[in-house]
């Protein structure tokens, strides 16, 4: 597989994806941090990549996206946005609404 696949295949079996530097736990970057703190306020699980670990996804995801920083949030397959979109969204509740939206009815019942 190479990079593109790669970062398709990650955006089409993540409902929540954080494209970002660090980990929620230790996120490298105060954009990054913002952007945790964003999806975490929402209460639901999310997955998450490293770039600072995937110099190949770093390159690559940029152009793919059309999107030129990170974090980058992607929610059902589609680009949100970086920091300041997801921060704003998070002061309107349209962040908690989409997060809502995008996890599994399955998930919801647990």
């Amino acid at each position: 597989m190479d990079t593109i696949d790669v970062i398709k295949d990650q955006i089409t079996n993540n409902n929540i994806l954080l494209y970002m530097k660090g980990t929620p736990k230790f996120p490298q970057c105060g954009f990054s941090s913002q952007a945790v703190q964003a999806l975490m306020a929402c209460g639901e699980r999310f997955a998450f990549v490293n770039i600072l670990e995937h110099p190949d996804i770093r390159a690559e995801l940029p152009k793919y996206a059309n999107w030129p920083t990170f974090p980058q949030l992607w929610i059902n397959g589609e680009l949100v946005g970086g920091c300041d979109i997801i921060v704003e969204m998070s002061q309107t509740g349209e962040l908690a609404e989409m997060v809502a939206a995008a996890v599994p009815a399955a998930e919801e019942t647990n």
